[in-house]
C-alpha cells in the first residue's frame, strides 16, 4: 500500500513538472526570437511578492547562422569614360541581428532577404562603376586596375543600405566574379590597346636607334683615333729607318757588291736564327750565295 501510494505522489510530482515546461517557456538564444499569444493571471501576496506564470505556447523560429551567398545577373553598366561595361560580382552574406530581421522580411525569409539584398547590390554596383573608367577595369598594366578599391568600395555601399534600413543583415564578402565587355566596345578596345603598343614599340625602335647610334659614333672615334696612332707609329719608324740608312749608305756607296752581300748574309741570319731546317732554291737571293760556295766546302 506505501509502495502504490508513494508510485502515485512520484507521478503527480512528474505531472507537474511536464506542465510547467510546457506551459512555461524561456528563450535563451537571441537569434530565435518568438511570437507569444497568452493571458497572464497574477496573484498578490499579503507581502506584495508578485508571481507570474504565463499560461501560454510560443512559437520559437530558428535561423540558419551560416554564411549565404549568391550572384547577382552579369548585367550592363556604363563607366565614368561612357563605356559599356558586363560586370558580375558574388556576395556572401548572413544574419546579424534575428530580432532585427524577422520582422522585416515576412515569417523571416531568407528569399526576401536575398531578392531585396540583389536589389540593393544592383544599385551600388551601377553607382560604383560609374565613378571608374574602363582603365581601372581593362588594362595592359596590371598596376593600373583598381578591383580591391572597387570592391571595396560595392560591399561599403551595400553595407551602408542595411544598416540605413535596420535589415539585420551583414555582408560577410563580396567580390567581383567576372567581367565582360559588348562587342562594339571589345573592338574600340582592341583598337585603342594595338594603339598603345605601337606607341611602345616606336618609343623603343627609336631608343634603339639612338642607343645604336651612340655606340656606332663611339667605335667610329676608337676606330680614328687608333689609326692616327698607328699613321704616327709608323711616320716616326719610317723616319728613323730613313735616318739609318742615311748613316750607312756611303759606306754601301763606296762598295755596293759588299754592301749586297752583307744584306743577303743578315737575311740568312735572320731566316736561320734558332735551329731551323730550310728547303730553298739556290735560284733566288739571298740563297744564290750557296751556289758560289765549293762543293767539297766544309759545313757548319
Amino acid at each position: 500500500m506505501k509502495r502504490n501510494l508513494m508510485t502515485i505522489v512520484i507521478g503527480a510530482v512528474l505531472i507537474v513538472i511536464f506542465a510547467l515546461l510546457l506551459f512555461v517557456f524561456k528563450s535563451a538564444n537571441p537569434k530565435s526570437p518568438s511570437s507569444r499569444r497568452s493571458a497572464s493571471r497574477r496573484a498578490t501576496s499579503p507581502s506584495r511578492a508578485r508571481i507570474s506564470m504565463a499560461l501560454a505556447v510560443e512559437k520559437v523560429y530558428k535561423f540558419d547562422q551560416r554564411v549565404q551567398n549568391f550572384e547577382d545577373r552579369f548585367s550592363q553598366n556604363l563607366t565614368a569614360d561612357n563605356n559599356n561595361l558586363l560586370v558580375m560580382v558574388y556576395v556572401g552574406w548572413k544574419i546579424s541581428n534575428a530580432r532585427a530581421f524577422f520582422p522585416k522580411f515576412a515569417g523571416g525569409s531568407t528569399l526576401a532577404a536575398q531578392s531585396m539584398l540583389e536589389s540593393m547590390l544592383r544599385s551600388a554596383k551601377s553607382a560604383v562603376v560609374g565613378k571608374h573608367p574602363l582603365a581601372d577595369f581593362v588594362n595592359a598594366d596590371a598596376k593600373q586596375l583598381k578591383f580591391d578599391a572597387i570592391e571595396n568600395e560595392i560591399e561599403q555601399a551595400v553595407q551602408s543600405q542595411l544598416q540605413t534600413n535596420n535589415c539585420g543583415i551583414g555582408i560577410a564578402f563580396l567580390g567581383i566574379k567576372k567581367l565582360g565587355l559588348p562587342e562594339n566596345v571589345t573592338q574600340t578596345v582592341f583598337q585603342r590597346m594595338t594603339s598603345e603598343r605601337q606607341i611602345l614599340i616606336s618609343k623603343f625602335l627609336f631608343e634603339g636607334e639612338a642607343e645604336a647610334q651612340k655606340i656606332k659614333s663611339a667605335a667610329d672615334r676608337q676606330a680614328a683615333e687608333t689609326i692616327a696612332n698607328a699613321d704616327a707609329a709608323a711616320t716616326r719608324i719610317r723616319g728613323e729607318g730613313e735616318a739609318e740608312a742615311a748613316r750607312v749608305l756611303p759606306v754601301f756607296q763606296q762598295n755596293p757588291e759588299l754592301a749586297n752581300f752583307l744584306l743577303r748574309i743578315d737575311a740568312i741570319k735572320q731566316s736561320a736564327n734558332q735551329r731551323t731546317t730550310l728547303f730553298f732554291d739556290e735560284r733566288f737571293p739571298p740563297f744564290d750565295l750557296f751556289r758560289s760556295l765549293p762543293t767539297n766546302a766544309p759545313s757548319r
